[in-house]
């Protein structure tokens, strides 16, 4: 699952039962965190090595491969979190992320015998530090979110999104640059 990579998910019980043992931690996390909250954040920091202090998640939750998800420090990741493909997926530090949002990293190939044979290309996805993403956001392969910019519930991002403005809608596009204050 090297960056730039093509692979063949539906093809490689290898990278099946990656995703499948992943989708069966999270499973046990989302049981466990009214619970026994402690052991579900252990569960959670097995699962992605990469995740900072002080991060703060309600479930359900649902990652295919926690070895290419980093999440920053103090970053708040609220309900129904999905995070799907072997594409590297970085979340800065300070983020807050809204209910329901879905990060896609692999691309289909568009060439037809291609797609039948399971070919995908992974594509990281960058969320920059100080990031509000509302709620039922989606974040396409290839996607940057740049630092402090707020995105609008709903929204579909399909391309970069620069530092420091609010972005919105299917596709998401720059409304404005944030307001100083």
């Amino acid at each position: 699952m090297v960056a730039g990579d093509w692979m063949r998910y539906r093809a490689s019980p290898a990278l099946q039962a990656l995703t499948r043992e992943a989708n069966a931690t999270c499973a046990v996390i989302n049981r466990l965190y009214y619970d026994d909250a402690e052991e579900a954040m252990r569960l959670f920091h097995g699962l992605v090595p990469g995740a900072g202090a002080g991060i703060d998640f309600r479930p359900p939750i649902r990652i295919d491969y926690g070895a290419r998800l980093v999440i920053g420090d103090r970053t708040f990741i609220n309900a129904d979190l999905m995070v799907i493909g072997g594409g590297e997926v970085t979340i800065g530090a300070d983020c807050l992320i809204g209910p329901r949002c879905s990060i896609y990293t692999p691309n289909h190939a568009e060439d037809i015998a291609r797609r039948l044979d399971g070919w995908e290309l992974p594509k990281p996805v960058t969320i920059g530090n100080n990031v509000w993403i509302g709620g039922s956001v989606t974040i396409t392969p290839g996607v940057t979110i740049g630092d402090h910019s707020i995105i609008g519930a709903g929204s579909v991002v399909t391309r970069d999104v620069p530092a420091g403005v609010v972005a919105a809608g299917n596709p998401c596009r720059v409304i404005r640059p944030l307001a100083e204050g």
